[in-house]
């Protein structure tokens, strides 16, 4: 789970202000338990088997968590017919379709599946709901890695709906077996708009069984909702690749943040941001490491934001085992 960097924080509340530059600090912000775990399974595997472990796409959406990795031994692919037969391969986060571990066991690859569990919980869904013949419609991003994965699960009964906009070209066969499912890493906000459009369409839409936007995107971007009304800039800290960190900045400016931008390392800052800039709020998408946010936390020190008050809205204790591979070896904590 992320460190703790000795950063110091303030106990007095948000809204205790004095005028005093200063910084706003989202909590939750970075690592979520499934990006926890992947990016251990792949630190684990190099550990127990040794430099290279091929890992199909990103293993998480950071691309210092990647380049750290690749250091290591760890060496990204885009398709398992880049992988050596009989290597060993780890899946991502974001899971993968059956026809991804179908042509993995074709080049006799070893495979360890590092896909978050709530994302394999929306992979059970969209199996179970297209054995009893529904349409399903995937709220989701086209082209991203997790849409990608949970379609291939029942590329006959799954529909992407890209946002509101999408709505109008959807069809179903029957309107009374329609069911919704959701990528993991949306905005709440955007994907409930769509599903209000959905069910004006379909009125008898059902929801899913249980909500499938991962509670750890939910959390962040509430700590955001609380942040942003204060702040004059919000500065989320995340790879441009990562959805739920390009949400976070939506989030902020909705909620009343004068700016926000996206930034994978404190360098990425332009000064002239801070022009006029009493409150900065920081947070970070679920796929970032701590040092990252001290990064940037530095650096805003140095033009005179030392104070930092949390803005705390959840606590979160989730963790999640690794893959079963990999546990016999595994150090205990």
């Amino acid at each position: 789970m992320p460190l703790n960097l000795g950063i110091a924080q303030s106990t007095t509340s948000a809204q205790d202000y004095d005028g005093e530059k200063r910084i706003l600090l989202a909590e939750p912000r970075g690592y979520c338990a499934g990006v926890d775990r992947a990016v251990e399974t792949v630190e684990q595997a190099l550990d127990q088997h040794g430099a290279p472990v091929y890992v199909r796409k990103e293993i998480v959406h950071n691309r210092h968590v990647v380049d750290t990795l690749a250091e290591r031994g760890a060496v990204f692919v885009d398709e398992t017919d880049e992988v050596p037969e009989g290597a060993l391969l780890v899946f991502s986060a974001h899971g993968v379709s059956p026809a991804v571990h179908e042509a993995a066991a074709e080049r006799n690859l070893r495979t360890i599946d590092a896909t978050c569990p709530l994302v394999t919980k929306v992979h059970q869904e969209a199996k179970r709901f297209a054995r009893d013949d529904f349409d399903i419609l995937l709220i989701g991003h086209e082209g991203h890695e997790e849409v990608e994965g949970t379609a291939g699960e029942a590329p006959d009964h799954v529909q992407l709906v890209d946002g509101p906009d999408s709505v109008d070209a959807v069809t179903v066969r029957d309107e009374s077996k329609v069911i919704w499912l959701s990528q993991t890493t949306l905005s709440v906000d955007e994907t409930m708009a769509t599903v209000a459009r959905l069910r004006e369409k379909f009125p008898t839409l059902q929801d899913p069984p249980s909500d499938d936007i991962c509670y750890a995107t939910q959390n962040r971007q509430v700590a955001v909702k609380a942040m942003a009304p204060e702040c004059d800039l919000v500065i989320v800290v995340g790879s441009t690749n990562s959805s739920n960190s390009v949400r976070l900045v939506e989030v902020a400016l909705a909620a009343g943040a004068r700016a926000s931008y996206l930034v994978d390392y404190a360098r990425e800052i332009d000064v002239a941001w801070l022009d006029g800039v009493r409150t900065v709020g920081i947070t970070s998408g679920a796929s970032v490491p701590e040092i990252l946010v001290r990064g940037v936390i530095d650096l805003l020190a140095e033009h005179g934001f030392g104070k930092v008050q949390s803005v705390t809205t959840a606590n979160e204790t989730l963790v999640f085992a690794l893959p079963r591979e990999l546990r016999h070896a595994a150090p205990t904590s």
